[in-house]
């Protein structure tokens, strides 16, 4: 397990202490700041099977400039495509579901999701709900503010400041970049990084990069602040 780089708080973390210390500047795992363990029984496979097994599902190919999309029945998804990574495709061949979601179908399982309590000043929330095989993962990219929660399994993040543009090939995979480019890297051009858990969320500010690297067969949620 390597070591957790990110800031961590917990339930005493105000928003004011939020605000100052992390909101604009870095990043912070929160910890036992809500509890989804409802949510969480509704995303089981079998509840999400027999609540949306027919309905399609967008999938999206995994690379820093997505342009391809898919669609098929979720069923089908969960059943054929959610398997783990092959190590030498590349991002453009790999189908990801994440954030194209129809809201109409999915919405009511949102209103069970208990989204973190803080905000950020003229931003309003916007979910994108994931399932993923282990080994998947979405390569470096960046966009505004948000927050990314795991509901099942355990996704590794690695996070580079505005200013610190990672080396990394858009249409590789963060398997493939964390086999070839990750373990050459000196220690100042490391990456922040952590592993989250089930009822851990992660912030990160407006514009950090991101990629991340689901470990197990993952179902996630984030919360985008537009």
């Amino acid at each position: 397990e390597p070591r957790c780089t990110v800031d961590r708080a917990d339930a005493s973390l105000t928003y004011s202490l939020f605000l100052q210390r992390f909101a604009f500047s870095r990043p912070v795992i929160l910890a036992g700041v809500t509890d989804n363990s409802a949510f969480r029984a509704l995303c089981t496979r079998e509840k999400l099977l027999a609540a949306f097994g027919p309905f399609p599902v967008r999938l999206s190919t995994a690379n820093t400039f997505s342009y391809r999309k898919v669609d098929v029945p979720f069923q089908e998804y969960v059943e054929h495509l959610l398997k783990p990574q092959d190590p030498a495709r590349l991002g453009s061949d790999t189908l990801y579901f994440f954030g194209d979601n129809n809201f109409t179908e999915w919405g009511p399982l949102f209103q069970h999701y208990v989204p973190p309590p803080f905000r950020i000043p003229g931003t309003s929330p916007a979910y994108s709900f994931g399932i993923a095989g282990s080994g998947s993962g979405v390569p470096f990219h960046w966009h505004g503010p948000g927050f990314s929660e795991v509901i099942f399994g355990r996704k590794r993040w690695f996070l580079y400041p505005p200013d610190k543009t990672p080396h990394f090939h858009p249409n590789e995979t963060t398997l493939a970049w964390l086999q070839h480019t990750y373990p050459a890297l000196p220690p100042a051009r490391r990456p922040l990084e952590c592993t989250l858990r089930p009822g851990e969320v992660l912030y990160f500010p407006d514009r950090w990069w991101h990629a991340t690297l689901n470990l197990d067969t993952s179902v996630f949620i984030s919360t985008f602040l537009g």
